[in-house]
């Protein structure tokens, strides 16, 4: 294992050359650039704000970061997820003529992916800032180990995702219609307490979404996120970890052969 992760640092130079290539083809002669990865969020919360400002008379300046925060973690994670079903498809030509280690693939799209969580981040922020007021230091500090948490599990979810679309080429159709369905199940667009007071609990402590969204809103709420919230995350990113690695060592000599 470790043998393997310093061939990972040894070829540092190459799949950070990768990642920022997905950056300039992806915005290659566009007039926004970097600013369409920020406009569906900000503009699905303003939207979303005037809707239930008026039927449900929400107040704009708690629900508004509230709303973006869930947002931007949500666009990660599908983004990891649905982007990882094509990571080892995506670098098929190097897979074939160089032997490297196979997890600098998925490692890619979860880098490339996290640098648009990164920016969606501060617009967060900002956001915060504008409506209650940036919380203490001390407290914004607690997002740095969430946000290390989030790369581990992206990376995490892109292997499986990528080696199971290998082996099922409708995994990722499969995945966008699970993902629709989950997106109502997870408080998004609402306080949790929704669920529970319309007698679903149940989807509320059967959903690990909660604990990764209890990590990123609230530091912004002025509070650091419990420690048994940590907890139940380090242990889902740890099982998600263990998974990973234990298909990408049973199922990565394969992956050449199944492109």
């Amino acid at each position: 294992m470790v043998g393997y992760l310093r061939n990972i640092w040894a070829c540092r130079y190459f799949w950070l050359s990768l990642v920022r290539l997905d950056l300039r083809m992806r915005y290659r002669g566009s007039v926004l650039g970097l600013g369409w990865s920020l406009l569906q969020p900000i503009a699905m919360t303003i939207i979303l704000c005037v809707v239930f400002h008026a039927i449900f008379h929400a107040e704009i300046t708690h629900f508004a970061p509230y709303l973006l925060a869930g947002l931007t973690f949500w666009n990660f994670f599908i983004g990891v997820t649905m982007q990882g079903c094509q990571c080892f498809f995506a670098g098929e030509s190097y897979i074939r003529q160089h032997p490297a280690p196979l997890a600098i693939y998925p490692l890619r799209t979860v880098l490339g992916v996290a640098f648009h969580y990164g920016l969606a981040m501060i617009v967060v922020l900002l956001t915060t800032w504008y409506f209650l007021g940036l919380p203490k230091i001390l407290v914004l500090l607690s997002l740095a180990p969430a946000l290390g948490i989030f790369l581990i599990m992206g990376w995490s979810l892109a292997v499986l995702a990528g080696l199971a679309n290998l082996h099922f080429m409708d995994t990722q159709h499969l995945l966008d219609v699970g993902f629709q369905i989950l997106f109502y199940l997870t408080p998004i667009m609402f306080p949790p307490e929704v669920l529970t007071d319309n007698h679903l609990g149940a989807v509320l402590r059967y959903n690990p979404l909660i604990y990764f969204l209890e990590l990123i809103r609230a530091p912004l709420e002025g509070r650091v996120a419990p420690l048994q919230t940590f907890a139940m995350v380090g242990l889902i990113v740890l099982l998600l970890l263990g998974l990973a690695t234990l298909c990408l060592y049973r199922y990565g000599k394969r992956v050449v052969f199944l492109l």
